[in-house]
């Protein structure tokens, strides 16, 4: 069965909206893994548009399932990465203009990308790649000794079930089985919501969904727990 890491970072967003206390990222990671989040995902851009250091320091002293840290290739986050010590670091691009990351990371230009993975790995720190899902990315993920990738699920989720959809959908399901077959383990995210992880029934080589944004948006309505549960229904039934 596969893993539902809950992306807590649209909590911290509502609170940067008013620069105030609340709501507390810490406290919906609480709720999250209560209501059956098997890990907390937190992305520490580098412009600090949400999450703030503070709350990944609160993180790792109060997750109890498993803590993954989305992270740009810097040597500042690489440093906070080490002190911190998550269970497992997911590599990202960043582009301070975007509303949301917008694509994966593309591993034919971050051709150094192996001594981020090597620096990480050496202290006990899990490493994968946030790619799209294209044969050459998976390719060059393994060769840079990544443990595992997370398949960009973007484009498939925002085209609404066109001949796009499909033909994006195709590209995630043959990504996926050729991680596997490389020995990666595989995760898939970005902007999968209620509807979407549905067509993911039967695609047994997703390890983890990674799920933030339609779960924070449902939540608005019935609450946090409620829409960490219905989601681990659906992901229980795939």
């Amino acid at each position: 069965m596969a893993g539902l890491a809950v992306n807590i970072d649209h909590i911290a967003t509502l609170r940067e909206a008013r620069k105030a206390n609340y709501p507390d990222p810490i406290a919906a990671a609480i709720i999250a893994e209560l209501a059956g989040a098997d890990g907390i995902v937190c992305h520490l851009r580098e412009d600090r548009r949400h999450v703030q250091d503070r709350d990944v320091r609160l993180l790792r002293k109060i997750v109890q399932s498993k803590l993954i840290l989305e992270m740009a290739t810097t040597s500042e986050m690489v440093g906070i990465a080490l002190d911190v010590r998550p269970e497992l670091v997911t590599l990202v691009p960043e582009n301070r203009e975007e509303v949301t990351t917008e694509g994966g990371m593309d591993l034919t230009v971050h051709n150094n990308i192996g001594e981020t993975i090597g620096a990480l790995q050496n202290n006990g720190i899990p490493v994968s790649l946030f790619i799209d899902p294209e044969p050459e990315q998976i390719k060059l993920a393994h060769q840079a000794g990544a443990n595992m990738i997370e398949i960009h699920t973007g484009v498939f989720c925002e085209a609404n079930g066109n001949a796009k959809s499909r033909q994006a959908f195709a590209k995630i399901v043959d990504a996926a089985k050729l991680a596997k077959k490389l020995k990666l383990g595989v995760n898939a995210g970005h902007g999968l919501c209620y509807k979407t992880i549905k067509d993911f029934k039967g695609l047994s080589e997703i390890d983890e969904y990674s799920i933030g944004h339609s779960i924070v948006s449902r939540a608005v309505l019935v609450g946090l727990d409620r829409a960490v549960r219905e989601m681990r229904d659906l992901i229980n039934g795939l």
